[in-house]
């Protein structure tokens, strides 16, 4: 449908022979589709990432949009293993008990006081 199209980018009329389409409803013009964080050129090499009608790459829709460490407040990668209190994820190295430094693993006992972990012997 080149022609008929606007372009979610720069809201032209997409009358190249080639467009991207990245969702049923949006399109854009080939040189068009960028990061809308960092610029980077998004097409069939790269992943993309929607929010809020903008595209973004994998790194920058991560940093921006991710869940995030609650101490060292890093996002996770693909390849992390997390632990959980409550609402908040932490890094395995980040899980340490607030007063004595303590790396908390799995089976320990903690307490969570605000947003401080705790192990059993501090709290």
């Amino acid at each position: 449908r080149p022609g008929l199209a606007l372009c979610a980018g720069c809201g032209g009329r997409i009358q190249d022979p080639f467009l991207l389409r990245v969702s049923p409803d949006l399109e854009w013009h080939v040189a068009c589709l960028k990061c809308a964080e960092c610029g980077q050129p998004l097409d069939e090499t790269c992943t993309c990432f929607l929010r809020d009608g903008k595209a973004y790459c994998k790194r920058d829709y991560s940093r921006l949009f991710g869940i995030k460490c609650a101490q060292c407040r890093a996002a996770f990668s693909s390849s992390d293993l997390v632990m959980r209190a409550r609402d908040h994820v932490y890094h395995l190295e980040c899980f340490r008990c607030a007063a004595c430094g303590r790396q908390l693993l799995p089976g320990d006992q903690f307490c969570l006081r605000e947003r401080d972990l705790l192990c059993r012997a501090d709290h």
